[in-house]
């Protein structure tokens, strides 16, 4: 049972439409690599799109109508967007759930060292790495400094060509024997993903507080310069080392995108995209991009903490449907799509997939029925009605998609927040695009696969 390649559908109209949409989400992973960078860059898409803060609406006790549209910010890190349906709120919604927090190092809080006139930041790895992948590549900073006086500076470094970039050295092939006998895993250990940073000493009189980190202390003198922190201010920072450059378009023919923190900012920016489309539908139509999901989904912007049922709450209050109870027969009546990329089929490592059922490249949206890992553990295993719901809206939608596995049964496996939502008792199912080289620093999608994404999307907010 073989699903027919996307590329073979398309005139030249839906052509036309695929390379606005990819060239528009190009450059949005280009400019938006952190999670910050994604949610303040979605709340900006909205307000134009004609959405309205939910903490004004509160505040004002503005009732919410069919058709009535709000966003709702969790610490800057997680957003939930809303356009209110004609159904009423008990009988459910339909949520596109995707995270927006990818792979990468993070700064430590008292990072800077000198070591035999270089200076380095100390890192710490976020989410599932290869850590000899991140060695030798131009890396840039995006993030930000808290001060102690509430002002918060903004930093993004490396991006600008004008811009410096920064390394993680590694050990030349000619002095690298013992480290070519070790297993990949030990190719470099987290301690050595130390960011060099400078060379340059600063010239002092001897006897001077600087004259012990001459090389630190000049790197301090820029960072006091260009943004008006001092090294006490890293203790309250949040710096992220993310692949410097721009997401490009792969292939002679143009047919991919190749760019840095595809997972999970592909599914994030066509269900985004797919929410500010949607307008006046039955069913509400809720998106929600949240943060650390690579980590586990924990913490206040995880998808476990309480932000997105206490917003839920919030609109059906507004929406004059009060009680505890009324939220959670909303929440179990709800259909959702756990909005997530899944692993493409690669020709080079087929051992670890079941071709039949992986997702292939340019096949369309591909849906798991189910995650987790060898016995399904840690998945959200969709009932088969659901499934059969889903395949209906989705052929009614004319989408091309995709069913497929994360891999081989005994080859490992991976999860998303799926199972997380339907702790509620809605139905979930995940879907998302199929990635190559997925948590490297350059993940690669099809084109075809994004669009679909997009279209597929729309089709459940509006049909579902």
């Amino acid at each position: 049972m073989e699903r027919p390649n996307a590329w073979k559908t398309y005139d030249a109209d839906r052509l036309a439409e695929l390379e606005r949409i990819t060239g528009d989400y190009r450059e949005f992973i280009s400019d938006n690599k952190t999670e910050r960078e994604v949610c303040a860059s979605a709340v900006k898409l909205a307000q134009a799109a004609g959405y309205a803060d939910l903490a004004d609406c509160v505040r004002g006790e503005r009732p919410l109508h069919p058709g009535d549209k709000v966003y709702a910010v969790n610490r800057g890190k997680s957003l939930l967007l809303a356009v209110i349906g004609r159904e009423g709120l008990e009988a459910g919604v339909n949520i596109l759930g995707a995270h927006i927090d990818s792979p990468r190092l993070d700064v430590k809080q008292n990072p800077l060292d000198e070591k035999d006139g270089l200076a380095y930041l100390d890192t710490h790895y976020y989410g599932g790495i290869k850590k000899y992948q991140w060695v030798t590549l131009p890396l840039a900073i995006h993030g930000v400094v808290a001060k102690k006086d509430g002002s918060v500076v903004d930093v993004r470094v490396g991006e600008d060509p004008a811009d410096p970039v920064f390394v993680i050295t590694d050990i030349l092939p000619h002095l690298g024997r013992e480290q070519a006998e070790k297993k990949a895993g030990d190719f470099i250990d987290g301690e050595m993903l130390d960011l060099l940073v400078g060379s340059r000493p600063l010239v002092v009189e001897e006897g001077d507080d600087a004259a012990d980190r001459p090389v630190a202390s000049y790197f301090l003198n820029i960072v006091a310069d260009k943004l008006g922190c001092d090294e006490e201010d890293f203790l309250s920072a949040e710096l992220e080392i993310v692949p410097a450059g721009r997401a490009r378009d792969m292939g002679a023919d143009r047919s991919m995108i190749l760019g840095y923190g595809q997972d999970d900012r592909v599914c994030a920016y066509t269900s985004l995209l797919a929410q500010l489309a949607c307008e006046a539908p039955e069913r509400t139509a809720v998106t929600l991009l949240v943060d650390k999901e690579e980590i586990g989904s924990v913490g206040a912007t995880g998808m476990t903490s309480r932000f997105f049922e206490n917003t839920m709450a919030e609109i059906l209050e507004l929406a004059g449907v009060e009680g505890n109870l009324a939220l959670r027969r909303c929440l179990a009546n709800s259909r959702m799509l756990s909005s997530d990329v899944s692993a493409a089929f690669d020709p080079s490592f087929p051992s670890v997939f079941e071709k039949k059922n992986a997702a292939l490249l340019g096949n369309g949206l591909a849906f798991n029925k189910f995650t987790g890992a060898r016995g399904k553990s840690g998945s959200n295993d969709a009932d088969a009605e659901y499934v059969a719901y889903i395949r209906r809206v989705m052929d009614e939608g004319d989408v091309r998609f995709q069913t497929c596995e994360l891999g081989k049964v005994d080859a490992g496996g991976g999860g998303t927040i799926a199972y997380i939502l339907a702790e509620y008792g809605m139905q979930v199912i995940d879907c998302g695009v199929p990635v190559l080289s997925m948590h490297a620093p350059w993940e690669a999608v099809s084109k075809a696969d994004v669009y679909e994404a997009y279209c597929g999307y729309q089709a459940f907010l509006a049909q579902a």
